[in-house]
């Protein structure tokens, strides 16, 4: 369902850019839509109107729809222990934390929070040469929801962190000085995947120690 308004907003922005009106990207921007649509001096015809206005009203009810199943989400998700510790890290929201603890496999299973990260294909792939190990690009492998969802979680705390400093996280604020945003996303989202490691293998909630020790 994101997908399909995420596709349905871009159809609406299509048309507008078609006669010169750029529209921002972004679900934060579509409220300003209805404005460029509904301006009498705007160089848009008529058809197209009809066609914008459409697009708006399915861009309104798929809005409804994914408020209303995110609602469930958000309860369910504060039912059980495991969503609930897995809330307390920054970037995990109720369906990462649900997703998680629905196709994860028990970190029992898992000696060091690296090989979670593995499992998950947060880890470049590695090959060796003459005995020395290189890395190679990060691995497609592993649990794509889950990976998926952390680097989304990521990039969040990367948005927030840029907007307002990460004077908490030194480390963080170490790779945002010297990396660029989807490389600290990544490398962010592999270092979430050893915390969620050490949280459920030691039973606690989110310390930031605890990421930072996670092996």
């Amino acid at each position: 369902m994101i997908k399909q308004r995420t596709e349905t907003i871009n159809a609406f922005r299509a048309h507008l850019y078609e006669f010169g009106y750029v529209a921002a990207e972004g679900i934060g921007h579509v409220s300003r839509l209805p404005r460029i649509v509904e301006d009498p001096d705007a160089a848009v015809p008529d058809l197209v109107r009809g066609i914008c206005r459409m697009l708006l009203e399915q861009i309104a009810l798929l809005t409804t729809h994914l408020a209303l199943i995110t609602a469930k989400i958000v309860k369910i998700s504060r039912k059980t222990v495991l969503p609930r510790r897995l809330q307390t890290m920054p970037g995990v929201g109720p369906i990462s934390a649900l997703a998680i603890e629905t196709f994860a496999p028990p970190m029992n299973q898992f000696q060091r929070g690296r090989d979670f990260a593995a499992w998950l294909g947060l880890v470049p792939r590695q090959h060796s040469t003459g005995g020395k190990q290189r890395l190679g690009k990060a691995s497609k492998l592993g649990q794509r929801d889950i990976q998926r969802l952390l680097i989304t979680g990521a990039m969040a705390v990367i948005r927030w962190a840029l907007r307002r400093g990460a004077p908490r996280n030194p480390w963080l604020a170490r790779m945002l000085e010297s990396k660029p945003p989807m490389v600290a996303t990544f490398a962010l989202a592999n270092k979430m995947a050893r915390g969620i490691w050490a949280m459920l293998s030691r039973n606690e909630d989110y310390r930031e120690p605890a990421i930072a020790s996670a092996a």
